[in-house]
């Protein structure tokens, strides 16, 4: 792990965002998009990153692009669920009344 700043752009060619350390990418926000429906399905970091906020900003980037691209969110994610719960973010998400689960991996606990 350097010192050098996580980057974490929007990358919408991949349906994510990511973060870089460098040239090494750390972590992922990860999407399934239908048209201005975007459904955030895994949000993962690097364990040995952990605990310094990419994540949160993994799904901050999806968020800034949503908005720019007057798209809704649906979490499928429950780390992503927990952060858009939060009221800044209500005009952007769509709930589905169905508990959030990993759609990557949706058998591991």
């Amino acid at each position: 792990m350097s010192d050098e700043v996580i980057r974490i752009p929007f990358e919408p060619e991949n349906n994510r965002s990511a973060a870089y350390d460098g040239e090494k990418q750390v972590g992922e926000c990860l999407l399934r998009v239908n048209g201005a429906e975007w459904t955030i399905t895994h949000t993962g970091v690097d364990p040995s990153y952990g605990g310094r906020g990419i994540a949160k900003d993994l799904v901050l980037a999806v968020v800034e692009a949503a908005r720019a691209a007057n798209a809704k969110l649906i979490s499928r994610c429950s780390y992503a669920a927990k952060v858009l719960s939060k009221p800044e973010f209500s005009d952007l998400v769509i709930e589905t009344g169905e508990p959030p689960q990993c759609m990557l991996f949706p058998h591991a606990q």
